[in-house]
């Protein structure tokens, strides 16, 4: 290992011993509750216009023409998607805002891609299935029920803003779960397995809420 390499890893392990802290000492909670239909911004946030880039100090550099998308656990029909297939299923444009676990929100964000209900539909979970792991090509994990994943607006989304996602955001695909803090929001999204129990993810069990409503402030497990 080089002296970057041995100094970054030093800065990244920092920064997650940090986050780690916040969710002990409930950093940012307000203790307001709201919903999206009688405030657009959750309680604790505030809105950017810019979009920061949060990771795990690990940015992979994936090339379309050799990326995969593994959907296997319990369904029906198991998919191995490449590029090429991944661009032949039915594209969908969506509207949605950002929240970050951070504090900020950013509105209206335009999205372009495959709808999760589209992908219910082609490999047919079986009914056992209640639960969703996310996989990334950085190691990172998380978790969802069923049907959060499966909600009308959520999308694995290839475009932001008429553009190709960069990989500093997650590109050639990431999942968008507007519902949710974004962190449940999976970049570089390799492999999705579905699954009859829950199984936390990878800040889920360093201390972050198993959910994570931003307008029922569920930042951490308290």
């Amino acid at each position: 290992m080089s002296k970057d390499d041995s100094l970054w890893g030093s800065i990244r392990t920092k920064l997650i011993d940090r986050k780690q802290e916040w969710a002990k000492e409930g950093r940012l909670l307000t203790g307001q509750r709201g919903t999206p239909l009688s405030q657009r911004l959750p309680p604790g946030q505030h809105e950017v216009k810019n979009w920061p880039v949060l990771d795990l100090g690990l940015k992979p550099r994936l090339n379309a023409d050799t990326w995969q998308l593994q959907i296997d656990g319990l369904v029906n029909a198991p998919q191995t998607l490449t590029w090429e297939s991944f661009a032949a299923q039915p594209q969908q444009k969506f509207l949605s805002d950002i929240h970050c676990v951070t504090a900020w929100s950013r509105f209206d964000n335009h999205w372009e891609g495959v709808s999760a209900r589209h992908l219910l539909d082609l490999v047919q979970p079986l009914p056992q299935a209640r639960h969703v792991m996310l996989y990334s090509a950085d190691g990172y994990t998380t978790n969802l029920r069923l049907d959060h994943f499966g909600a009308k607006d959520v999308v694995l989304a290839h475009s932001w803003e008429g553009e190709p996602l960069t990989p500093e955001h997650g590109g050639p695909v990431r999942l968008v779960v507007p519902k949710y803090y974004f962190w449940k929001s999976a970049k570089w999204l390799t492999r999705i397995e579905f699954c009859a129990d829950d199984k936390p993810g990878y800040w889920e069990n360093r201390g972050y809420h198993n959910e994570g409503d931003p307008w029922e402030e569920e930042r951490y497990d308290r």
